[in-house]
């Protein structure tokens, strides 16, 4: 929903420029908050949690928050007069509120555990996995922060440059209801798998 906030600014300031600043804090607060569930997962793997009882888990939290966001509706209002820093804070709430991070749940449990590939040699062996660990998880949440930035950006140029405010007035799709589809989806998925 970042690039509905993005848009927002964008047509209060009048400015193309504002929208696009918007977008870098928006991604940060977005990248904080799935980090720490990355970080999260990757400590429950380091501890050699059973897997199967970790996805089940996972799927049971995505599916309760989905139920959840599906009850619970919010009406926020208020202006929106903010920096940079409200902007990330607010990001790393709303993200962390609709459970972005949660959404990596099945990705992030299917991958490799440790090293990837062969057995390393003996002299290898000081060689902490958790060094591998830490890369996999700074590209997992890289990769989905850039995924996040592109398509916000894309969406939130469009809708300023071209569609407006009438489209938010009339075309208006209840995206927090495709969310909790997608959370109860996932959450399915991930039990599903787990149960096999």
């Amino acid at each position: 929903m970042g690039w509905l906030f993005a848009v927002a600014l964008g047509l209060q300031r009048r400015s193309r420029a504002a929208l696009l600043g918007s977008l870098v804090p928006i991604a940060a607060g977005h990248a904080l908050s799935i980090a720490l569930v990355v970080a999260a997962v990757g400590l429950l793997r380091t501890l050699s949690v059973d897997m199967k009882l970790l996805r089940v888990a996972a799927a049971i939290a995505l599916i309760g928050f989905g139920v959840y966001r599906f009850l619970a509706r919010h009406r926020a209002r208020g202006g929106m007069q903010v920096g940079g820093m409200q902007l990330l804070i607010w990001s790393f709430l709303m993200a962390t509120a609709h459970g972005a991070g949660l959404m990596l749940l099945p990705v992030l449990l299917e991958m490799p555990i440790g090293m990837t590939g062969h057995e390393h040699a003996h002299h290898m062996a000081d060689v902490p996995a958790a060094a591998h660990s830490l890369t996999t998880a700074i590209a997992a949440v890289s990769v989905h922060t850039a995924a996040m930035l592109i398509v916000s950006g894309a969406i939130a140029l469009a809708v300023y440059e071209w569609a407006g405010l009438a489209f938010l007035r009339r075309g208006w799709i209840n995206l927090d209801l495709l969310w909790v589809i997608a959370l109860l989806g996932a959450g399915v998925y991930l039990l599903i798998g787990a149960l096999q």
